[in-house]
């Protein structure tokens, strides 16, 4: 799963190339362990929380930093990955820069905004009298 942002300018913003969600409990040694080290051999900078997040700490903003400087995501489903706040705050955000949205209040405020404009009554162009028989010119 990719994270790219369309961002205001047009090069990325990438530090990484890959973000890693896993759950440490399930695959840290194991799987996740194994995939980490065949990236770094390949020379792909990785992103993974070595630190193991305790239950009830607030995600630390490295960890938000990592995932939205990551150009990809790859996320292990382990048998509790979803069990795990953590997982799935790492999931929601992975899918919030992946779809652009980081701020889905804002997006949900331009929604309305558009649904209440587009409901008001107007004039539709098409209605014109001369809407199909004369050009719109344009003056120099």
């Amino acid at each position: 799963m990719t994270t790219e942002k369309p961002s205001k300018s047009s090069t990325p913003t990438w530090k990484r190339w890959v973000f890693l969600s896993f759950r440490g409990e399930d695959t840290r040694t194991g799987f996740t362990d194994h995939l980490y080290h065949a990236l770094s051999q390949k020379a792909i900078d990785t992103f993974r929380d070595d630190e193991g997040l305790k239950r009830g700490e607030e995600i630390p903003p490295a960890l938000w930093k990592g995932i939205k400087e990551s150009r990809y995501a790859i996320v292990v489903l382990s048998e509790k990955y979803a069990s795990s706040t953590w997982c799935l705050k790492e999931l929601t955000k992975i899918v919030e820069c992946k779809n652009g949205k980081d701020n889905m209040e804002e997006v949900n405020k331009w929604r309305e905004a558009l649904t209440e404009v587009a409901n008001l009554p107007g004039w539709d162009l098409k209605h014109r009298p001369d809407y199909q028989t004369k050009p719109c010119e344009l003056t120099r």
